[in-house]
Formats: structure tokens, C-alpha cells, sequence
């Protein structure tokens, strides 16, 4: 019989998208509460700690946009030792579909410290990756745009591969 093994590690998460309040969920409490539900597995305690009320956290989880955070709300219980993990979840991870680009490039993406099973704070990812992956759209989108003006062009010229000005004339 297999022992339970919880993961080491809970998944960096783009932040549920709300509307900018400061006694809102910033993305800051938002990694602060997964910390805290990884070390206590308590949605009250984490959502006390944080200075939030339990009801607001469920429903930010059920938000659109919420599925990283749901991931690593999912992922912080089962580093508590509260919610277990099926057998079948525990050699694959939960695909998780990333943010939109632009939503991983202006708000980053939030990892979780743990130490010896103590939350010890939150660090915002640089979005690196994603720049990287949203220049080389921009890169192929420039690359195809001059392929189709070089296409064109070429069908505009003359049949000798000279386009045709209006300057030249026939010496006849």
C-alpha cells in the first residue's frame, strides 16, 4: 500500500483579477491566504490573517479567472495535510490553463515560500517568460507581414523582375 506523499511545493498562480480596492484581495493577500491555508489548513484562519471574511475568499475562488488560484488553494490544503490527494492526482499534477499573456505580463505571477511547513512570505515572479513568448508573436506577426508585402510587390513588377516606373522609356 502506497503512502500518502503531499506536494512538496504549492504552484505559482496569476492572481483572480478584481476591481483595485486597498481593503480589497489584492494579489498580495491573495498569496498571503494560500500560505497561511498551507500552514494552518484553515480557510477561516488564513482569511483572518489576512484580514478578510471566510465567505469573501469562497467567492473569490469561484470567480472567472480563478482556476490558478483554486490550483493552488487545492494544492495548499493538501500541503496541510487537510485534503488528500487521489492516487491519480499525485503523479500528475492539475493542468492548469495559464492567464491570458497580457494579465501574466502586467500582474506576474505569485509563488508561495514555505520553510519546514511555515509560510515565510510571498515573491512576485517576474513575468519573463511571458515577454519572451509575446515578443515572438510580435516577431512571427512582423515576419509574415513582410512575406506578404514582398509577395506583393513581386506581383506588381514586370515579367523581368524590374518593377515598372514611369520615368523609363523605349529607345526605339
Amino acid at each position: 500500500m502506497a503512502r500518502f506523499q503531499p506536494p512538496r511545493r504549492i504552484p505559482p498562480f496569476t492572481p483572480v483579477p478584481v476591481r483595485a480596492r486597498a481593503d480589497g484581495w489584492t494579489p498580495l493577500r491573495q498569496a498571503e491566504f494560500i500560505g497561511m491555508l498551507a500552514q494552518t489548513g484553515s480557510v477561516s484562519a488564513a482569511a483572518e490573517f489576512v484580514g478578510m471574511a471566510r465567505e469573501t475568499a469562497y467567492r473569490l475562488r469561484g470567480k472567472p479567472g480563478a482556476e490558478e488560484f483554486a490550483a493552488a488553494w487545492d494544492a495548499a490544503l493538501a500541503v496541510a495535510g487537510v485534503r488528500r490527494v487521489p492516487a491519480a492526482q499525485q503523479e500528475r499534477s492539475r493542468k492548469v490553463t495559464q492567464a491570458e499573456p497580457w494579465r501574466a505580463i502586467l500582474g506576474g505571477r505569485w509563488r508561495v515560500v514555505m520553510r519546514r511547513g511555515k509560510y515565510c512570505g510571498s515573491v512576485r515572479e517576474a513575468p519573463n517568460s511571458a515577454l519572451l513568448g509575446w515578443l515572438a508573436q510580435l516577431d512571427r506577426a512582423y515576419r509574415e507581414g513582410r512575406k506578404a508585402r514582398r509577395r506583393s510587390q513581386r506581383s506588381q513588377s514586370k515579367p523581368g523582375g524590374f518593377a515598372s516606373t514611369d520615368s523609363e522609356g523605349d529607345d526605339a
